[in-house]
């Protein structure tokens, strides 16, 4: 698996991530490029140190059409959402600790020199490349721009040397519902605001926003989402989600920090961060 990517043919994909109206091209290009030369956030209480997104560049949707469950029991999970709708989970796992340990400061303290791989920000991610986490973190990790392609922008998310990094992991907890016959496995991730994953499926999983806020648009595995393999979810939103009938909108909604989506077996999915972000998905192989 390479950071929930999938690889195959757009319609046979496997194991690789609003009603608003949109700003015109041309405004949205000059925001994200306002964003570009931001300062680093300072509020370690807040954003953790991180990168904030661009002043409005891409919104929140208007109306978020996944349920939110914050009392939600083993059976009602099973029942209701595990093969059948994506559910957004709250206050199950209080992962405090970890968050403290995500911040800016401390993961470049511990992990700084660890080499990380990244990956092609396209559905398929066939490039590969190697690098410092902090030349990641100090060079790369900017607001996407919105004329590049997927396989011209980098993303850290999925191939993570779990060796190297469980001593930040074993303070994760992750989601307590669990799937028979299945085992969870990690993926760590770190973005800038404006970049996502294009559509594409795998099996079920969850995914948890530690810092930032991280926009998905799903649809269930019988209904192929119309995009292009290697534009980015940003393109796709700017170009292709405002022409969409209401019967060909996809389920979304924005997830915050402490929140945790699930996503069922094979559902279709694309992610936007429309700030900098940090999340970790737990994958259900």
């Amino acid at each position: 698996m390479v950071g929930g990517r999938a690889r195959g043919s757009r319609r046979a994909t496997r194991l690789s991530e609003g009603a608003g109206l949109m700003a015109p091209a041309s405004r949205l290009l000059a925001l994200w490029a306002l964003a570009a030369v931001a300062l680093p956030g300072s509020g370690e209480e807040g954003d953790g140190g991180w990168r904030p997104g661009g002043p409005g560049a891409v919104a929140e949707e208007e109306r978020c059409t996944v349920e939110r469950r914050a009392d939600l029991t083993y059976a009602e999970f099973v029942q209701q959402y595990a093969f059948v709708r994506p559910v957004i989970l709250q206050g199950l796992t209080d992962n405090s600790r970890f968050r403290a340990l995500c911040s800016r400061e401390r993961l470049l303290a511990s992990f700084g020199d660890r080499v990380v791989r990244l990956s092609t920000a396209n559905t398929y991610s066939y490039q590969k490349v190697d690098l410092p986490f902090q030349e990641y973190v100090e060079q790369l990790l900017h607001p996407q721009d919105p004329t590049s392609l997927g396989n011209d922008t980098l993303y850290f998310f999925g191939d993570n040397n779990f060796t190297e990094w469980a001593s930040l992991f074993r303070h994760y907890s992750p989601p307590p519902f669990g799937l028979l016959g299945t085992a969870p496995a990690y993926s760590f991730g770190i973005a800038g605001a404006g970049s996502g994953v294009p559509f594409h499926w795998h099996g079920p999983g969850y995914s948890e926003v530690i810092y930032g806020r991280k926009r998905w648009f799903l649809y269930p595995p019988e209904k192929t989402p119309e995009f292009h393999p290697n534009k980015t979810t940003l393109a796709w939103l700017r170009d292709t989600y405002p022409a969409l009938p209401p019967s060909a909108r996809p389920l979304e909604c924005t997830i915050r920090a402490g929140e945790v989506l699930y996503f069922p077996d094979r559902w279709w999915h694309a992610t936007l961060n429309l700030d900098t972000s940090v999340f970790i998905s737990t994958f259900l192989g």
